[in-house]
């Protein structure tokens, strides 16, 4: 009998269904497992990171994607999150604005760009330059604005600009609401 059932032309593909239901089982168990554990850290590496743009912060609260910096009880500031696309993919970057909406500070979050030439855009150097800048100052300097590109990544450096220009005239347009 069970020779007859082994050389049956179905064996194979019950078998593969029986793998796949247990492989598949096995990973939605790792993934409810680890999920939690994931958000945690998450929310640790994004505290950590804000707390690098604002020292003196007490606490955050999300609303609407825009986190709210407070210091005291007091609003301190706002952040946000955006991404560009670079030379070699996407940016991701976490910006700080204080209370009269200019730049305190950005973070690179990840990049993907060439080592020693487009992932200079996550050196201080450049992030630095950010620091006090208004909206309409988010340009290249090239572009009659206040950052200097960094030289041989210009692409790299447009994507950093274009995104936050982008994504903080939206968060200032609703913050001022």
């Amino acid at each position: 009998m069970l020779k007859k059932f082994l050389t049956n032309k179905a064996y194979p593909v019950i078998f593969l269904a029986i793998i796949v239901i247990i492989s598949v089982s096995l990973l939605l168990l790792i993934s409810s497992v680890t999920a939690p554990v994931l958000e945690v850290r998450k929310a640790e590496e994004t505290k950590s990171t804000l707390e690098v743009i604002f020292p003196e912060m007490d606490s955050y609260e999300i609303e609407d994607e825009i986190y709210v910096i407070y210091r005291d009880g007091e609003k301190e500031g706002y952040a946000f999150k955006t991404s560009g696309s670079g030379y070699s993919g996407e940016i991701d970057i976490l910006v700080g604005l204080d209370t009269s909406f200019k730049i305190k500070g950005i973070s690179i979050l990840s990049q993907t760009e060439t080592p020693g030439l487009g992932a200079r855009i996550a050196e201080d150097s450049f992030t630095a330059q950010f620091k006090g800048i208004a909206l309409s100052e988010v340009a290249l300097k090239s572009e009659g604005g206040g950052v200097d590109a960094i030289t041989g990544a210009t692409i790299s450096s447009s994507a950093v600009v274009d995104a936050i220009r982008d994504k903080m005239a939206e968060v200032v347009d609703e913050l001022k609401e």
